[in-house]
């Protein structure tokens, strides 16, 4: 037995602060994932707005979740991580608050937008958190496993959003769990111990790469690719499949089948991330969530509607916890949080312009294009990643 296996063997995966945070990155989608597919319709219902009204709405908040990400990836290099989580994740939680006094579009438009920052921080820290308390022998792994709290949120709360708003017409209650929600993993992070570290000390010039892993930027325009086929299709995926599918509550089965295709391909690929095959899963991934899309774009019928979940949710289950290895193992561990920012906004731009530009192509042309279109974007990423970005990351990885 080699020392690599050995310290496998030994070191444990899930400690206590791992468990901690793995719980309170639930507790962040869930309370996210509760409203996220039923606001295009909450928007449409309370205040009449059309398709391109509510996707000019609903990207605000992955603008601004966009615009705090490098700021965040600063300072948790910067600060005590601790503290900066807990201040992120105070704001992420009073937020909801925010939904239950908004009467008006515009100010629902406001609170919904100023809400992105928040939990854009909140992510970057809480992942930067996680990756801290594991051991390095087993980070590649707990990257992979610690995706698992977004799937099975994922896998969740809309089902259940979907069941409490049929039983009880009330947007209201909603959010009132989501405020709660949040603020139950808000409680479970302040009892994290985390051991001291040494902080970045800032340059006397502050450069772009503080901000954001420059390195990674092959990388990230790929992600942004695949990021924008899946703003596309959760955003949208709901009103279509009423409108023109008259398949009614269907979204929460549809994201049902997508978190469960996310969960069994986790399970498989942070095995094959802990033995270094990060490319590799990368590359199965990628072309598993193309057919995905395709599915989803060729079959106007319940078939293609929920065969596409699970092939898609197969394919970024592959994909995600690879990509933010690349990430990871492009960057120094002094540059960690920015370099799981880094990550992070390259998602954000892509779901943003998923959203703006798939409500301007849905109020113009219809659904179809909007999502013929989310797949070949798709497509250009994965060109993309096989003509260059698969190299390059083996040429500049650091471990």
């Amino acid at each position: 037995m080699t020392d690599l296996q050995e310290n496998e063997k030994l070191e444990k995966l899930w400690n206590s602060n791992y468990l901690k945070v793995w719980v309170a990155n639930f507790m962040i989608f869930f309370s996210f994932m509760l409203l996220t597919p039923l606001l295009p319709l909450y928007l449409k219902d309370t205040f009449a707005a059309n398709k391109q009204m509510i996707g000019i709405v609903l990207s605000g908040y992955t603008l601004f979740a966009l615009l705090i990400r490098p700021f965040s990836g600063f300072f948790v290099d910067s600060f005590p991580r601790k503290k900066v989580l807990l201040l992120f994740y105070g704001l992420f939680c009073i937020f909801f608050g925010g939904y239950l006094a908004a009467g008006s579009l515009l100010l629902f438009a406001i609170v919904r937008t100023l809400h992105g920052a928040p939990f854009g921080a909140t992510t970057v820290a809480n992942s930067t958190v996680a990756i801290d308390v594991l051991h390095p022998t087993r980070r590649a792994e707990g990257i992979g496993y610690y995706g698992l709290s977004n799937n099975i949120a994922s896998a969740i709360a809309p089902a259940l959003a979907i069941y409490i708003l049929n039983l009880t017409h009330s947007y209201e209650l909603l959010f009132w769990i989501s405020l709660i929600t949040s603020a139950i993993g808000l409680a479970i992070n302040a009892t994290l111990k985390l051991n001291p570290r040494e902080l970045v000390k800032h340059k006397a010039k502050i450069s772009l790469d503080r901000f954001f892993l420059t390195k990674g930027w092959s990388e990230a325009l790929t992600m942004v690719c695949f990021a924008f086929s899946y703003g596309v299709l959760a955003t949208y995926v709901a009103i279509y499949g009423k409108e023109e599918l008259d398949i009614n509550g269907g979204s929460a089965f549809f994201f049902m089948l997508l978190s469960i295709g996310l969960i069994l391909s986790r399970l498989v690929g942070s095995r094959t991330l802990r033995q270094g095959k990060i490319t590799q899963n990368a590359s199965v991934g990628i072309c598993i969530s193309a057919v995905g899309y395709l599915l989803f774009a060729m079959l106007h019928n319940p078939i293609g509607y929920y065969g596409a979940a699970l092939v898609i949710g197969l394919g970024n289950g592959h994909m995600w916890p690879a990509y933010q290895t690349m990430f990871i193992n492009l960057a120094p561990h002094t540059q960690r949080g920015t370099a799981n920012s880094s990550v992070l906004i390259s998602w954000d731009v892509g779901v943003g312009l998923g959203i703006l530009v798939g409500g301007v192509i849905a109020e113009h042309v219809g659904y179809h294009w909007a999502f013929w279109t989310a797949w070949i974007i798709n497509v250009v990423g994965l060109a993309g990643f096989f003509a260059y970005v698969r190299n390059s990351f083996l040429r500049n990885k650091l471990r």
